[in-house]
């Protein structure tokens, strides 16, 4: 891609994706078409899927605990004390028992209400299916995409350790409180088809 097409693709998109594209190794003109919905949506992760996969999409909870920062979180307003729940997790094909996407969040549970905070916990639903089920209105924004080595999370994938995974992180709002930080990964050879 020439430099002033990657400029031209880089206007055309929301600020904080300009951003996080700008800083990045990955050029979007190179993903296909799904990566780069993946790598670029404010809707919810779990619906996107289904449509593409065309199978329910259920949640494998891989830990959850509640914890004291030991730092404070900036970007989330969190302060060294507070408490918050970290959470991982992978979006599996409810028939095909494919891992989709590996998932982990830090949630402020004290800027949620009541009856989110514990169907999070207790329902084995994803974050996207909750906010849809509950009405919450949200605001995401994306602080970072990336492309790394699988590592550890090759196993989730039957994917080689040093192959490839892309990354987004970003963050939730609702009623302008930060509730959530989620980072989704999945691997590089995944939907690579065109259309």
């Amino acid at each position: 891609m020439s430099n002033s097409v990657k400029t031209e693709y880089f206007e055309f998109m929301r600020t904080d994706l300009q951003q996080t594209f700008s800083s990045s190794h990955i050029e979007p003109s190179k993903l296909s078409t799904f990566q780069r919905i993946l790598l670029t949506t404010d809707g919810t992760v779990t619906d996107i899927l289904e449509a593409y996969a065309f199978e329910q999409i259920q949640i494998v909870k891989l830990s959850e605990s509640l914890f004291i920062l030991e730092d404070d979180i900036n970007s989330m307003k969190l302060k060294k004390g507070s408490e918050v729940i970290a959470r991982k997790i992978l979006l599996q094909g409810k028939i095909s028992r494919k891992n989709f996407v590996y998932a982990e969040s830090i949630i402020a549970p004290e800027n949620l209400n009541i009856r989110f905070r514990e169907a999070l916990l207790k329902t084995k639903s994803p974050i996207g299916k909750l906010w849809f089920e509950q009405r919450v209105e949200t605001f995401k924004e994306i602080v970072n995409t990336s492309i790394e080595s699988a590592t550890n999370l090759s196993k989730y994938f039957n994917i080689g350790i040093s192959d490839k995974l892309f990354s987004r992180t970003y963050q939730v709002f609702t009623d302008n409180k930060p509730v959530m930080m989620i980072t989704e990964k999945f691997p590089e050879s995944y939907f690579t088809d065109l259309f």
